[in-house]
This record gives structure tokens, C-alpha cells and sequence, in this order.
């Protein structure tokens, strides 16, 4: 049986690294259908489609690089969360200078009944 730690640090990277290629398929496909993103001063983003606007608003503008370190994960049968401090840096393609962000996140995933994790709340702390 494949370790739940393990399989969430899996999926961190990976949208991690699908983050940086622009690739909102393969982000979508690590997220529940009810995602909800809390962001401060914004709304709540609810549901994929508009996680999808948000981030096609970025695509073609920006070079997106993220450094994720995982500072805790925690799981009680079909849910888990985890902390970690990000940083993010968004340079802009056509010049200009990058925009540098850091803070921490918490994450609610849930794991579906296939037994994969998919992210369903973060709350991003970037500043």
C-alpha cells in the first residue's frame, strides 16, 4: 500500500513542477471539484473553473518559479492537511522586474475513492 505521506509530496511536486510548464491540465486533474483557494484581501475561488480563469490569466505573461518546503503533513483516514512555506517568484515575459512573494499555506486534501489525494482547501499566506 503506498504511503499517504509520500503520495501527498507527490502531489505537491507535481503541481509544482505543472505549475511551472503552464500545464493547467495536469494542476486541474490534482484538485477536487469543489476547491475553494483563500487568498488575502480576494473573494473566495471556488471550483476549478475559476482556479482555471485565474490561472490562464497568468499564462503567456509570466515565467512562474516555486520552491515549496513541506513543514508538516497529517492524515486521519480519507482527509489530510498540510503546511509549508512558499516562495514564488513571477517574472514577467515581455520585461520587467520579478514579482518575489513568500509565506505559508495550509492544505486540506481528501483522498478519492480511486486513492488519490486531490487538493481541496488552501489558504495561501503569500505577502
Amino acid at each position: 500500500m503506498p504511503d499517504d505521506h509520500q503520495m501527498i509530496r507527490d502531489v505537491i511536486a507535481t503541481w509544482m513542477r505543472a505549475s511551472a510548464a503552464g500545464d493547467l491540465t495536469t494542476v486541474l486533474s490534482l484538485m477536487t471539484e469543489d476547491v475553494v483557494f483563500l487568498v488575502a484581501g480576494q473573494p473566495p475561488m471556488r471550483g476549478k473553473e475559476a482556479f482555471a480563469a485565474g490561472f490562464k490569466g497568468s499564462t503567456g505573461r509570466f515565467r512562474i518559479d516555486a520552491a515549496s518546503e513541506i513543514q508538516e503533513i497529517q492524515v486521519a483516514n480519507d482527509m489530510a492537511y498540510c503546511w509549508t512555506h512558499l516562495r514564488v517568484t513571477m517574472t514577467p515575459l515581455q520585461g520587467g522586474e520579478p514579482k518575489h512573494r513568500s509565506g505559508y499555506t495550509l492544505s486540506i486534501f481528501r483522498k478519492s475513492p480511486e486513492g488519490k489525494w486531490l487538493l481541496s482547501r488552501d489558504a495561501n499566506l503569500l505577502t
